[in-house]
């Protein structure tokens, strides 16, 4: 679900600037320009795939150690504060037709380089956006949805082809202000996953006690085995961990889920808990601030 919010959000940003830029160029008839336009798509996402396997080997270069969590907590942070400004920021200035074609014909007025790094910039930045919002679901979930991550591209580019090349009538406004909402959840989710992870390098740097921490609440333990008041259907067991981990633990079925898409914890502590509040707060604020006040 996260990969298919998060590629269908970015790629459909970029499908609509680059059709925006298509229609200009063909109503002009200009046929070099419009080459250079696709050459200028197909290196951006040739370097948008560079700077995800960049990305992804940092990550995966910290090591199983106290400083992995550290690393991923710093991560999360930035990410977060990343998303909640594309959200709201670009968001403001990505379906503006008139400031992306006043933006295409001034480039038009110097040599074909300047439409191509307008355009190159434009999708390396969507590019750099999505490979790091999908490296910071990974990291909080552990698993990867290739099924969401592919529909969200090809439905992207489906919806952006029709609204702007079709020139079909579509609610693009109601669209950003859904995701919008739940990018606000999914970022929120990023601060507690940070500062859970934050709790996990003071532990394993031996800097504060696990016992001593303040639980808001503790709930669905990992489980040996499972007594006769233990319903199977709501139990999974790992083998890696030779544990039974009920549907809602945050490693569960279910609890990963929301884990990754709400920074659901089975057993936050405070801080953790009161961050997510603050952000989601905050979030949700802003966001009726720029869809609700302008409806």
């Amino acid at each position: 679900m996260n990969e298919f919010i998060i590629t269908f959000r970015e790629c459909l940003e970029a499908s609509l600037i680059v059709g925006i830029i298509y229609t200009v160029l063909q109503k002009n008839n200009l046929t070099r320009e419009k080459m250079l336009l696709w050459y200028a798509v197909l290196s951006s996402v040739g370097a948008s795939m560079i700077v995800a396997y960049i990305l992804t080997s940092i990550n995966e270069s910290v090591g199983n150690t106290s400083y992995e969590k550290l690393f991923e907590a710093i991560f999360m942070y930035i990410t977060a504060v990343i998303l909640f400004y594309v959200i709201f920021w670009l968001a403001k200035h990505v379906g503006n037709r008139n400031e992306i074609e006043e933006s295409v014909k001034s480039s038009l007025t110097g040599s074909g380089l300047a439409l191509f790094l307008l355009v190159f910039f434009s999708i390396l930045r969507e590019g750099f956006e999505t490979a790091l919002f999908l490296i910071a679901s990974f990291t909080s979930t552990g698993t990867f949805s290739y099924i969401g991550f592919l529909l969200g591209i090809v439905l992207a580019v489906f919806v952006g082809y029709i609204v702007v090349i079709q020139g079909k009538r579509v609610n693009l406004r109601s669209f950003f202000q859904v995701t919008t909402l739940l990018l606000v959840f999914f970022a929120a989710g990023m601060i507690a996953y940070g500062t859970h992870e934050a709790e996990e390098y003071l532990v394993k740097s031996n800097n504060i006690n696990e016992n001593e921490i303040a639980r808001v609440w503790d709930i669905f333990q990992p489980k040996e085995t499972l007594s006769e008041n233990d319903n199977e259907i709501f139990y999974t067991f790992k083998t890696k961990k030779n544990n039974y981990y009920h549907i809602l633990h945050d490693k569960g079925s279910v609890g990963v889920f929301l884990k990754g898409f709400f920074g659901y914890n089975s057993n936050p502590n405070w801080v953790e808990l009161i961050l997510w509040l603050l952000s989601l707060l905050f979030g949700i604020r802003m966001w009726y601030s720029f869809y609700q006040v302008r409806s």
